[in-house]
């Protein structure tokens, strides 16, 4: 097992900061109902491509889907140098580029992809869209319907077929016949397993970090959980909360969302071994008014959240992830698995309790040839957002030639 770098503390996506939260009162006063990207807020490092009509697993039609897209290095003239990112369930397109002009974060994979990074830049051409269901330029619940109005509560139930759908669609308008290599970890991960099993021939390489072929009972009851704190805050309006005139939203259940998901993300060991039962400042926890560290840690992460993430989407790529199954249909896992041509790597992280060793490993198990490696680290779930000499030895040994 490789050990990850010095770890720097990620929010599901993308890089945070360790900088001490306000109280929830004062820092949720200018949180918006949502915070889905919106065309005025300028379209950054964006770009836009019209999908047109889209077919659904569940035989429901999604019309003129949008895909938001970022993209990095030049494509060569065969067009045989392209690469898939996929992000994770709170991330977006934003791979590598600073904060601002439409981006709400800083790029949440910049040591990965890059000029001379693993996934070079001056080598490859890099793809990174905004997922379907998603809030931060492609179609999703904030998104206008046909009305004008946003989705809200229409916007139907979608699968990561769907999704790969959606995003076979986009390669195929770019003029793209294969991918050189379709990577993503967690919900991404989740995506790019699907792309290998449903697309075998259009995918050269392939690599899984930290996800799964299937979701589990514990991962569901975890997903079941975070959509529930959503839909029973009173601001949520059964999902049509948008422009509601008040500015709430149900940011509250949002929050309770992310405490929840964050804490599946680290590791108790991790934890306490930041925090252990600390006061924050000079607050007493212990006379009711005060806080601990690890309160206001997860404070300051769920109103983090709230401004730049979208409930409802939240929500949708929960579902989405608790519906994964690449065996769904195809006589099973095993078999499914077996569809796979690409040169595949699969890594896991050893203290990741979200998607355990044994049930990343599920994959290298079926997929033919498979490389299979596990990644040591304090952090869990989280630490594989984080650049460490193994992971990228080991992508660097798979599209090395």
């Amino acid at each position: 097992m490789t050990v990850l770098g010095e770890h720097r503390h990620v929010d599901a996506g993308i890089p945070s900061h360790d900088s001490a939260p306000h109280a929830p009162s004062a820092a949720t006063a200018s949180v918006p109902e949502s915070g889905a990207w919106r065309p005025e807020r300028g379209a950054g490092d964006r770009q836009f491509v019209e999908i047109g009509q889209l077919a659904l697993e569940n035989g429901e039609v999604l019309d003129d889907v949008t895909i938001a897209f970022e993209t990095w290095g030049e494509l060569d003239p065969d067009r045989g140098n392209a690469v898939l990112v996929l992000h994770a369930l709170t991330g977006d397109s934003h791979v590598r580029g600073p904060a601002g002009g439409g981006h709400p974060s800083a790029g949440w994979w910049e040591e990965m992809v890059g000029p001379g990074r693993p996934i070079d830049t001056d080598r490859f051409h890099v793809i990174a869209p905004n997922v379907l269901g998603g809030c931060q330029g492609t179609t999703g619940p904030s998104s206008p319907a046909a009305d004008g109005r946003p989705y809200g509560s229409r916007f139907p139930v979608i699968t990561t077929r769907d999704q790969v759908a959606a995003e076979r669609r986009l390669r195929d308008l770019l003029g793209i016949e294969h991918w050189a290599l379709v990577i993503g970890g967690s919900m991404g991960g989740m995506r790019a397993i699907e792309w290998g099993v449903s697309h075998p021939d259009e995918v050269e390489r392939l690599c899984i970090i930290a996800s799964s072929a299937r979701a589990t009972a514990d991962q569901i009851a975890w997903n079941n959980a975070q959509i529930a704190s959503i839909q029973l805050d009173p601001e949520f309006r059964g999902g049509d909360y948008y422009d509601d005139g008040n500015g709430q939203g149900p940011r509250s259940g949002l929050g309770i969302a992310r405490r929840i998901a964050h804490t599946t993300y680290r590791t108790a060991e991790e934890l306490e071994s930041r925090f252990g039962n600390q006061a924050q400042g000079l607050e007493d926890p212990y006379d009711g008014r005060g806080r601990h560290q690890v309160t206001s840690y997860l404070d300051h992460h769920a109103v983090k959240l709230a401004r730049r993430f979208d409930a409802n989407s939240y929500i949708t790529l929960a579902q989405t992830m608790s519906t994964h199954d690449v065996g769904r249909g195809r006589g099973g896992v095993v078999q499914a698995l077996g569809r796979v041509r690409a040169r595949t790597l699969v890594v896991a992280i050893n203290s990741d309790r979200l998607f355990p060793p044994a049930l990343v490993e599920e994959i290298a198990q079926h997929v033919p040839q498979a490389q299979w490696q596990v990644a040591a680290s304090p952090v869990g779930h989280d630490a594989f957002l984080l650049a460490h000499p193994g992971l990228e030895e080991w992508i660097g040994t798979l599209i090395g030639d």
